[in-house]
């Protein structure tokens, strides 16, 4: 008969083994942020869209969702693959608006957002970003017949915003400084917005000067609608996530990274405000210097960084 100790040392050193095992198993899952720790054990990567803000992200023929964002979202995809080691993550694609689109990041609804928003540091306080993807700012659309060249020439006349954005924070700030008496209505998503313009609820609709080109495009309204006035906002647009977790963070810069350095952004750039879009229509918006000089420096970070 073994001693008592024998045993108890025996089982001891079996429990220590199982759980080494076991740790080996897991430790790599244990090591990971909240975020990614959820996409490894879903197996899914949760990505928000919109349905009306081409070419960044809106719906094809066939109500799929497609644009811009979208593809630097898929990339993203990727390198979560690596970094959970599951090359076959699924993507659950989930509508959003610009009103819901910051709870649902923060609610865990969804995992990255890719749409069209502004990287600000208000929100910065509460989500996270992606390195620079595109630079916009507020503009009005008005009906080509319209004699309104700025915001000034609204005085006590109607204009539209789309709710939940920075546009809608850039109005009321230009009408309460100029005090010119502007009647603001709301639309829940651009679509709506735009529509309201159309009806002639409106005499103009501001939001960011590529979203309204887009709209107009998508919607074959060139001979009805122009983009005027100067710009009254600054918006660079990022993807956006949960904030305060460094490896999701690392991960995304990790891609806009080899991104770059692999020449790609341009291209992909090119493919959605250059190119004719998989939906038919084309943007013709050059590439901005500035948003040139921002790829360039990510190839340069990464050439540094290898």
């Amino acid at each position: 008969m073994r001693p008592l100790t024998a045993i108890s040392g025996s089982l001891l050193l079996a429990a220590c083994l199982l759980a080494t095992a076991a740790c080996a198993q897991t430790g790599g899952s244990e090591g990971l942020s909240p975020t990614l720790l959820a996409i490894k054990n879903a197996h899914t990567v949760r990505l928000g869209y919109r349905e009306s803000s081409p070419p960044f992200s809106f719906l094809d023929q066939a109500n799929r969702p497609i644009g811009y964002s979208l593809e630097l979202c898929e990339a993203i995809v990727e390198e979560i693959g690596v970094e959970v080691d599951d090359p076959n993550l699924k993507i659950d694609y989930v509508k959003v608006t610009s009103d819901d689109r910051i709870d649902a990041v923060l609610q865990n609804k969804i995992d990255l957002e890719c749409g069209s928003t502004t990287a600000n540091s208000e929100r910065g306080k509460r989500v996270a970003f992606s390195p620079l993807m595109f630079v916009a700012g507020t503009k009005l659309m008005v009906p080509k017949a319209s004699s309104v060249q700025s915001l000034t020439d609204l005085k006590g006349k109607t204009i539209v915003v789309t709710k939940g954005t920075t546009n809608e924070q850039a109005i009321q700030a230009a009408d309460k400084k100029s005090s010119l008496g502007l009647n603001i209505v709301v639309g829940a998503d651009h679509e709506q917005s735009y529509q309201m313009l159309v009806d002639g609820k409106a005499d103009a609709f501001a939001t960011d000067d590529i979203l309204l080109s887009g709209l107009i495009v998508r919607h074959k309204a060139q001979d009805k609608f122009r983009v005027t006035g100067d710009f009254l906002s600054y918006d660079p647009y990022g993807i956006m996530f949960r904030k305060g977790e460094p490896q999701l963070s690392a991960v995304v810069d990790r891609t806009f990274r080899k991104l770059g350095s692999n020449h790609d952004l341009v291209p992909l750039y090119n493919k959605w405000f250059v190119a004719r879009m998989p939906t038919g229509e084309r943007m013709n918006v050059p590439i901005s210097l500035q948003l040139e000089e921002a790829f360039k420096a990510m190839d340069d970070s990464a050439s540094a960084n290898n």
